[in-house]
C-alpha cells in the first residue's frame, strides 16, 4: 500500500516538490477536529441553529478575514510559525513575507487555508458558546474594520501631501 501511494505521489509532483503525505494529514486532522466538535456537541446536547443569521454570518466572515490573516501573516504570531516557514521580508503593512516549508508552513503561511480552520471553529463555537463566539467575532471585526480605517487614513494622508 505504501508503495502505491509513494507512486501516487511521484506521479502527481512531476518535476516540483508537493508534500501529498503532508496535505492527507492536515486533511485528516481537519476532519477529525469537525468530528469531535460534532461529538463534543451532541453530548452536550447542542444543535446547529436552523438558519445563520446576516448579522451572524457577516461577523463570522470579518472575524475570519481578521483571524486568518493575524495568524498567517502578523509578526507577531511569527513564533508559531517559525518552525513551518522561512522569513522572506515585509509583506504589506504591519505582515511579514514567509515561505512556507512544508504542507503546515503552506498552510499556517497562507491566510486563505488558514481561514476554512477559522470558520469552522467560529461555527463550532456558534453551536457550543455563542455568545462568547459571537463577542470574539465582533472584537476581531472592529479590529479589521480599525484596520481598513487606519489604511484608508494613510491612503488619505499621502494623497494629501
Amino acid at each position: 500500500m505504501t508503495e502505491i501511494l509513494r507512486k501516487t505521489e511521484q506521479a502527481y509532483e512531476g518535476d516540483h516538490d508537493r508534500p501529498l503525505g503532508g496535505y492527507a494529514g492536515i486533511l485528516g486532522a481537519y476532519g477529525g477536529t469537525v468530528a469531535v466538535a460534532a461529538a463534543v456537541a451532541a453530548l452536550a446536547g447542542r444543535r446547529a441553529p436552523d438558519r445563520i443569521g446576516v448579522m451572524d454570518l457577516l461577523l463570522m466572515a470579518a472575524c475570519t478575514h481578521k483571524v486568518s490573516r493575524l495568524l498567517a501573516k502578523d509578526p507577531v504570531t511569527s513564533p508559531l510559525r517559525a518552525p513551518f516557514t522561512q522569513y522572506e521580508g515585509q509583506g504589506g503593512p504591519s505582515e511579514v513575507e514567509e515561505r512556507p516549508r512544508g504542507a503546515i508552513g503552506e498552510l499556517l503561511a497562507c491566510p486563505f487555508c488558514v481561514a476554512q480552520w477559522v470558520a469552522t471553529g467560529y461555527a463550532a463555537g456558534l453551536v457550543l458558546a455563542p455568545k462568547a463566539t459571537r463577542l470574539v467575532g465582533a472584537t476581531m471585526t472592529a479590529v479589521a474594520i480599525s484596520d481598513w480605517l487606519q489604511l484608508a487614513y494613510a491612503k488619505l494622508m499621502k494623497s494629501a501631501s
